[in-house]
């Protein structure tokens, strides 16, 4: 009877532990030693994310220990080999929206588990796995990896709770580091942006931005600045300025045209837009053209721009800022200094009365103040 009720006993206990487990995951707002974390970056138009756990060193021994080498049988779920969880409790998980390289090698978009083996020599494993639901690394299966790079791992400044970080963050590509404890585990990641935010501006042109006019504009200018397609950004730029319901020719959309038929090599096309352009620019719309000029090497040409300013809008600010740097461009400083000196008379504040004068010595002592 006395072990009929100590089995009974123990049955009870088992139940209710498991009981008490089960009940208690419903609740994913109670705290956990290891608080979670996120971590994103932009690149681009691409958003990188990792979602992970924040285990502490907490006097412990870490790599090689508490982070076995190599992989390692954890005594659960059904993989007999499993990689470290990056992380703790469940998946680390890396997501991106748009392709990536990681390492040189390719990661389509999409969502998934981080996993890491870590070895004794300073290098380590970068696993991305299909499978981003699963807990931990328990049911890891190598047939669902969808990307591993090696990497060399780093010595770093001792971090207490594991951290995850962008680091080094350029225009098209960042650094991705694990640190914890000692070591640093870094991977880089790069996207080409130009393909990426073309092909979102495709589509977008499709949806409620393509009902407006500044959207062509924006793409034509984007792609002619970022190496994208020039006959896809002629025909965008041409869209904005006629043809459509939401069209309009102006200033900024004929300036665009002209960049890109330049770039084209379509020099005299060009020229023929901007003079279209002209009288549609505001003062400092056909000043900023000017000084393009002067940033091309036209310098004879920002002058005629500078000059056709000053008569289109005579006495104004800037006109004559312009004119001195159409003739300091060209080597007259005399003839520039004379319209400087104007300038500072009609700026508009102390501001720009200071900024002007600050270019008389130059002009005095010839030399050229673009």
């Amino acid at each position: 009877m006395m072990k009929n009720y100590t089995t009974m006993r123990a049955t009870f206990l088992v139940a209710t532990l498991f009981l008490c487990r089960t009940v208690s995951a419903q609740f994913d707002f109670l705290p956990q030693g290891s608080q979670k974390a996120e971590v994103s970056q932009r690149i681009g138009n691409t958003d990188l994310t990792l979602e992970y756990s924040r285990p502490s060193v907490n006097g412990r021994k870490v790599w090689g220990a508490l982070v076995p080498y190599g992989m390692n049988n954890l005594g659960f779920g059904t993989a007999t080999e499993s990689p470290w969880r990056a992380g703790a409790n469940e998946n680390t998980i890396f997501k991106t929206t748009h392709d990536v390289s990681v390492e040189g090698k390719n990661l389509p978009a999409g969502e998934y588990g981080l996993h890491m083996i870590v070895n004794e020599d300073n290098t380590a494993t970068i696993i991305f796995s299909k499978n981003h639901g699963a807990w931990g690394s328990f049911f890891y299966d190598p047939s669902e990896d969808a990307l591993r790079v090696d990497v060399n791992t780093n010595d770093t400044p001792h971090v207490e709770q594991l951290t995850y970080s962008f680091d080094n963050v350029m225009p098209n590509s960042t650094i991705a580091s694990l640190k914890w404890e000692k070591k640093q585990i870094p991977f880089k990641i790069e996207t080409d942006v130009t393909k990426n935010v073309l092909a979102e501006i495709r589509q977008q042109l499709q949806t409620s931005p393509g009902f407006n006019r500044q959207s062509w504009e924006q793409a034509a200018s984007f792609s002619l600045n970022n190496g994208g397609d020039l006959d896809e950004a002629l025909s965008w730029i041409n869209a904005a300025i006629e043809g459509q319901f939401f069209s309009e020719k102006n200033f900024n959309n004929l300036s665009i045209k002209s960049q890109i038929l330049e770039k084209q090599g379509k020099s005299l096309e060009a020229k023929t837009v901007m003079d279209e352009a002209l009288p549609l620019g505001t003062v400092f719309e056909v000043h900023a053209y000017g000084r393009q000029l002067i940033a091309q090497g036209k310098k004879d040409a920002a002058l005629e721009v500078f000059k056709w300013n000053a008569k289109k809008h005579k006495g104004t600010w800037p006109v004559d800022f312009g004119l001195a740097r159409g003739y300091s461009a060209v080597g007259n400083y005399k003839m520039a200094l004379k319209h400087l000196k104007i300038a500072a008379g009609r700026a508009p504040d102390q501001a720009n009365r200071n900024a002007i004068a600050s270019y008389f010595p130059k002009l005095e002592q010839g030399e050229d103040i673009n």
